[in-house]
């Protein structure tokens, strides 16, 4: 199976109300828009991993009245997912066709006010979640905010990840109960941004 045909059906959850990739988008979306409305006034540069056709950040802002204030990089592996991506995207929002693993492809668009992780954690070994949530701080800008993603499929990581962004400087601004399949966090950046490091990988798809 190609690529392309496997990001496809991978997006084909999205279109299952049932799903819990479908369920969250909403939820993210919400909180796409607070970070958006609580940014001081001037352009907010956003960073999205593994963005896919950015429905999410697309979704959330394309009626926003601050939409044309937010600029950053979308990167996204699939050619042609990305492409239905950049057609909706504006002025400022672009995309990079790459692999969102590696940080030479973030250069130039970190330091970020917002950073997405959405659909990342759940198929990426522990290890390089606990890494990519360490590296964290070297995407944002002081104060910058974080939302991710991971389903609650036993063993349920949430609660781990939530302690892994305290770890690295965090503190939480929002994280989605354990009534829900899919979990969504917010985590706002307390300490010191740091440079990003180039020439790394951060996690390895594993399905």
């Amino acid at each position: 199976m190609s690529v392309t045909s496997t990001w496809d059906e991978w997006f084909r959850h999205y279109d299952d109300p049932q799903s819990p990739a479908a369920q969250r988008l909403p939820v993210v979306r919400e909180h796409i828009r607070l970070a958006v409305e609580a940014a001081p006034p001037g352009p907010v540069r956003v960073v999205s991993l593994c963005a896919g056709d950015g429905r999410d950040v697309i979704g959330a802002l394309a009626e926003h009245p601050r939409r044309e204030d937010v600029n950053g990089r979308l990167v996204e592996i699939d050619p042609v997912i990305a492409e239905r991506g950049r057609a909706a995207a504006w002025e400022g929002l672009s995309y990079v066709v790459g692999d969102a693993a590696l940080t030479d492809n973030y250069v130039g668009a970190v330091p970020a006010d917002l950073v997405l992780a959405c659909g990342v954690f759940g198929n990426i070994t522990n290890d390089d979640i606990a890494a990519t949530v360490a590296a964290m701080p070297a995407f944002l800008a002081p104060g910058g905010s974080v939302i991710w993603t991971r389903h609650r499929e036993p063993p349920d990581l949430v609660p781990t990840i939530d302690g892994w962004f305290a770890d690295a400087g965090f503190e939480r601004i929002f994280l989605s109960g354990e009534e829900h399949t899919y979990g969504v966090g917010v985590h706002r950046l307390a300490a010191e941004p740091r440079p990003l490091p180039g020439g790394t990988r951060l996690f390895t798809f594993t399905r």
